[in-house]
């Protein structure tokens, strides 16, 4: 095994000599830009999620529960989680009337405090407690800030700070709809929304 080394190591050798005896001049440290490192770590980190309540029923009575959503103003997130329905450690003790969906609702929020949940169809018609869960979990979703003012005079950016801003809506009504019927039920007679 040793005799097999040997002419190897000599034509190595040989061969720098003759690299070096044909003129290839030596060459210092070369630079070649910054060194290689592992994966970047963005510099930006994602916002926790907005938390809201949806209201699932315990003994009948319509209870907010926590769920995150992507921000203020996500009445699709909150209204897809609802119809979620309660998670596994929450279902000893609250329970919905909701149907499970084969496909998402249809949201659309409307500037006048409307909101409009269209169905999959072959939907049945919702009970009344579903649409107080609904109404209510629309009811308790934080409201977008209001938008900041272009009026030169400023009047238009004074009444936008007086506006609340990250507060639920005051008295939402939920047009729900699907195939073949249509439900109106407004928010106002909801329990309060502070999460427990």
């Amino acid at each position: 095994m040793k005799g097999s080394r040997t002419p190897a190591l000599l034509a190595g050798f040989a061969a720098a000599l003759m690299t070096a005896a044909c003129g290839v001049p030596q060459s210092g440290v070369i630079e070649a830009g910054q060194p290689a490192s592992g994966m970047a770590t963005p510099d930006h980190q994602s916002p926790p999620p907005t938390m809201t309540p949806v209201y699932f029923l315990h003994d009948g009575e319509p209870k907010p529960y926590p769920r995150g959503i992507d921000g203020p103003g996500d009445y699709e997130g909150a209204v897809r989680a609802l119809f979620d329905g309660p998670s596994t450690s929450e279902t000893p003790a609250a329970t919905t009337e909701l149907p499970r969906l084969t496909a998402a609702p249809d949201v659309t929020a409307a500037d006048d405090d409307t909101l409009s949940v269209r169905l999959p169809a072959g939907v049945p018609a919702l009970s009344h407690a579903a649409l107080m869960q609904l109404a209510c979990t629309v009811a308790g979703v934080p409201r977008l800030p209001a938008p900041q003012s272009t009026d030169p005079t400023g009047a238009d950016h004074l009444a936008a700070s007086a506006a609340p801003t990250g507060r639920p809506l005051t008295s939402p009504t939920v047009h729900v709809r699907g195939t073949g019927w249509t439900l109106t039920w407004p928010a106002d007679s909801c329990p309060d929304p502070a999460l427990p």
